[in-house]
C-alpha cells in the first residue's frame, strides 16, 4: 500500500456511516460510532523470520512518520495522548469504550486529531517481546479515555 492509498482509506473512514452493530470489515472492525483498520500490504501478514519482521517494523515506522507528517500538514499538530492512566484503570477492572480498548491494551500512546465531530487516531501497535509492528487508524465520535 502507498501513502496515497492510506490517505484515501482514512478519508473514506471519516465520511463513511457507522454501522448499528459491530462488524468485521476486512482488515478492521466497525461499530456504533467508530471504524478501525490496520494499514497492511497484501504480502505483510506472513510471519517470516526475525530479519523479515525487523525489516517490516522499520518500514512500518517509516510509514508511520510519513503519514503523521501528511496528516499534520492537513489538520495541524496532533495531540499526543498517553494511555498509561487508561491502562491502569483497565487493569483495575474499568471497561474501556470501543474503539479505544484495543489501543489502550496495546499501546503506550497515540496521536490524535479532532476534525469536525470525529476523532482520528494513528496507532503504532508494537509487540512487547519481539520485532512485530502494526500500523493502525481509528476514526470515531467516541471521546478518548
Amino acid at each position: 500500500m502507498t501513502t496515497a492509498h492510506y490517505l484515501r482509506l482514512i478519508d473514506g473512514m471519516r465520511t463513511k456511516e457507522f454501522p448499528l452493530e459491530r462488524v468485521s470489515s476486512g482488515s478492521g472492525i466497525s461499530g456504533p460510532g467508530y471504524h478501525t483498520t490496520f494499514l497492511l500490504g497484501e504480502d505483510e501478514r506472513s510471519e517470516g523470520d526475525e530479519g523479515d519482521r525487523l525489516e517490516l517494523r522499520a518500514r512500518r515506522m517509516a510509514e508511520h512518520d510519513v503519514l503523521l507528517a501528511l496528516l499534520t500538514l492537513r489538520w495541524g499538530e496532533p495531540q499526543m495522548v498517553s494511555l498509561w492512566s487508561a491502562q491502569e484503570r483497565m487493569l483495575a477492572g474499568e471497561v474501556m469504550a470501543e474503539p479505544w480498548a484495543d489501543a489502550v491494551a496495546s499501546c503506550e500512546h497515540l496521536l490524535l486529531w479532532r476534525t469536525g465531530d470525529r476523532w482520528t487516531a494513528v496507532v503504532l501497535y508494537l509487540e512487547d517481546d519481539g520485532p512485530g509492528c502494526e500500523l493502525g487508524v481509528l476514526v470515531t465520535v467516541v471521546d478518548p479515555p
